[in-house]
């Protein structure tokens, strides 16, 4: 895969950055490198290899999953600027 000016042109506008020419020139080259890795090692040959959950084969130890805390729902309730049905009324923000 190859990566063009125009193609870092147009995610730094989706990102809402600006670049100078300097920057954009490495920034082509830097996501071209990274790019080339990335196909060289989908070229890598994994036949017969099983997948890893984790490289060291490290396994979690796993706490029972029980409640700690005390509810208290209604405390915080009580100081917030409004509820409604135990669910905390909020103003609207998205038109």
């Amino acid at each position: 895969m190859t990566i063009e000016r125009a193609d870092i042109e147009k995610l730094a506008e989706l990102a809402r950055i600006e670049l100078n020419e300097a920057t954009i020139a490495e920034t082509t080259r830097s996501i071209a490198d990274v790019l080339a890795l990335v196909d060289q090692l989908q070229a890598a040959d994994t036949e017969g290899v099983e997948p890893m959950a984790h490289p060291t084969d490290a396994v979690q130890r796993l706490r029972p999953d029980v409640v700690t805390e005390t509810n208290q729902r209604e405390a915080f309730q009580a100081i917030a600027p409004a509820t409604e049905a135990g669910l905390y009324l909020v103003p609207k923000v998205i038109e």
